[in-house]
């Protein structure tokens, strides 16, 4: 099938239109920069977890003094105490 017509003349005025401007200089506005600043409380936050995740999770210390008492048949625990520290981490995450 043959469109009859002059498409030379419609690609010419396509990309007459077509002109692409610097969009950092339409209008005369100049870009503006993103800027990001922090909060004094998240600053702190962030300080706060920076030293936290700088202490060791085991307490090297404790670890040697319940090791010395287990060894020296001294570390005695009674089954009331082990109930209330499961009834505790029970509660603590049903709360």
């Amino acid at each position: 099938m043959r469109i009859p017509g002059n498409f030379s003349k419609i690609i010419s005025i396509y990309n007459k239109n077509k002109k692409v401007v610097n969009t950092d200089e339409t209008k005369g506005i100049k870009g503006k920069k993103d800027v990001v600043s922090l909060s004094r409380q998240a600053r702190d936050h962030q300080s706060a977890l920076k030293a936290v995740r700088q202490c060791p999770d085991v307490r090297e210390e404790r670890v040697k003094a319940l090791e010395r008492k287990l060894a020296g048949g001294t570390y005695n625990v009674t089954g009331e105490d082990v109930a209330d520290k499961l009834i505790n981490k029970f509660i603590d995450k049903k709360i």
